[in-house]
């Protein structure tokens, strides 16, 4: 393996040496919460973050995270029809009062779900997707499983309190992130404020209106989502994620006493981020960072490549820098396809490691044909 330390310039990147930062002086109205960073994942805050508590309608990014899955599985369609239960329909508490045999397309369906928070919604496409709810929420749990969100156990889609049914802050921002990380153009509907639908049964149509139940979208700047719940038992609840200059933060809050506090505190978690921290991004992906030889190929050696762009979140005012470790395998055996494996590039300051990226090669490299071989003996021979 070679290994090359490559210091960069502190303009370009500049980390803080302390990776544990301090909390800040101030008191979260609330039983828990959290504020994360969303493409590294890197807590600023927590409160009890790890506490099980009842989540409400918070319930909902992990059933919307599994709509946007099967969308993306090509399993269900936007503009495909399902056919409401009576079970849906008879959910109650936040909901647009689909009735039996309703029909709608899962995309109005998803759009109920994410601006009005519609429990009938949530249960009609769990119903859609799982067969049956207790299906959906069995894949529910086996998400949360996978995504590390170990003190997680739902009960039911929608975020009714049930005994057992219950996450933690520090788990919601986990789901939160994966959400709004591998579907962000669920910020196409989060970020809309009043909007409606059809309701389409046998007595006729007839609209029915939508509103936002997140108010930070109408009164924090850079507000981009994400989820609102709220139940006697969870009290009030909010994953609130925003963005400015290109960073994006969630901010969770849970058992807060009020509507008003919820909201409130949600934004002041938001302000100490902004206002305390920022993003700095790695090279470019498809950055060149050098070559590795190839055996038996058409060619003798192929540029290798940054796979994946390394961000880091850091105090503002920092003035350390970063420096980053590349280690490249000597050779490949041809044929090689296109982002094969070479390498790691590793970002570090005073030697901790703060990411890393995989190096890959750039193109396919065909095996050596026999007129390839020629052609490279007469060049080492003659030229």
């Amino acid at each position: 393996m070679k290994k090359i330390l490559v210091p960069l310039i502190c303009i370009f990147f500049a980390v803080h040496i302390n990776f544990v930062d301090a909390q800040p002086n101030f008191n979260i109205d609330a039983k828990s919460a959290l504020l994360m960073e969303a493409s590294s994942g890197k807590i600023l805050y927590e409160k009890n973050s790890h506490e099980k508590l009842p989540p409400a309608s918070v319930t909902k990014v992990m059933t919307i995270l599994l709509i946007y899955d099967a969308i993306d599985s090509g399993k269900i369609k936007p503009d495909d029809m399902v056919t409401v239960s009576e079970h849906a329909a008879n959910m109650g508490g936040s909901q647009i009062f689909l009735e039996p045999y309703e029909q709608q397309t899962v995309y109005d369906l998803l759009k109920a779900i994410v601006i009005a928070s519609a429990n009938d919604a949530a249960v009609a496409m769990a119903e859609y997707i799982g067969g049956s709810e207790e299906n959906f929420v069995q894949l529910m749990n086996e998400r949360a499983k996978k995504l590390g969100m170990s003190n997680t156990n739902f009960f039911n889609a929608c975020g009714l309190d049930t005994d057992g049914h219950e996450t933690s802050a520090n788990d919601i921002a986990i789901m939160s992130r994966e959400l709004i990380n591998k579907h962000p153009q669920v910020f196409d509907l989060t970020k809309i404020w009043m909007d409606n639908i059809t309701h389409k049964t046998r007595r006729g149509e007839k609209q029915f209106g939508l509103s936002n139940t997140n108010k930070l979208i109408k009164s924090y700047p850079g507000a981009t989502g994400l989820k609102t719940g709220s139940t006697s038992k969870a009290l009030f609840c909010i994953s609130a994620t925003a963005q400015r200059d290109g960073m994006n933060l969630i901010a969770v809050i849970m058992g807060a006493p009020n509507p008003a506090s919820r909201f409130g505190e949600a934004a002041k978690l938001l302000d100490y981020g902004f206002m305390n921290y920022k993003i700095m991004k790695g090279e470019p992906v498809g950055t060149i960072k050098g070559k590795v030889k190839i055996y038996k190929g058409e060619k003798d050696e192929v540029d290798i490549v940054i796979k994946n762009e390394v961000s880091a979140v850091i105090p503002k005012g920092s003035k350390n820098s970063i420096e980053s470790e590349i280690k490249l395998i000597d050779a490949i055996n041809a044929p090689v396809v296109k982002n094969t494996k070479a390498g790691e590039i590793i970002y570090l300051i005073d030697g901790k490691r703060i990411g890393s990226s995989e190096l890959v090669t750039a193109e396919k490299i065909n095996k050596a044909t026999l007129k390839n071989i020629i052609n490279k003996l007469i060049k080492k021979w003659f030229l």
